[in-house]
């Protein structure tokens, strides 16, 4: 009798299956093989006019500002990282 799998274990590369991800990579490879590279330079222009369309400028300021905040707290807690190591003594 084949064993039974939970939904959050994945299948073993023998069964055939391939991952989301390899899926994916396997679709993309093709649609850029059909349709160039150009069509995706296309598609990505028309979403960013569509969002830009969407959203106010406020809304992507406030986002801007968000990033901003958090890229500074990762460079604040790499600098705290590079300090505390330099004070480590090597025994």
């Amino acid at each position: 009798m084949p064993q039974r799998r939970s939904a959050d274990q994945s299948p073993s590369l023998d069964e055939g299956n391939m991952s989301v991800r390899e899926a994916g990579r396997k679709g993309g490879k093709t649609t850029r093989a059909r349709y160039g590279a150009e069509f995706f330079q296309e598609i990505g222009a028309k979403g960013g006019r569509t969002v830009s369309e969407r959203y106010s400028n406020e809304h992507f300021r406030e986002i801007g500002r968000k990033g901003g905040r958090r890229v500074a707290e990762l460079i604040a807690r790499a600098k705290g990282m590079d300090e505390g190591a330099g004070t480590q003594s090597s025994e």
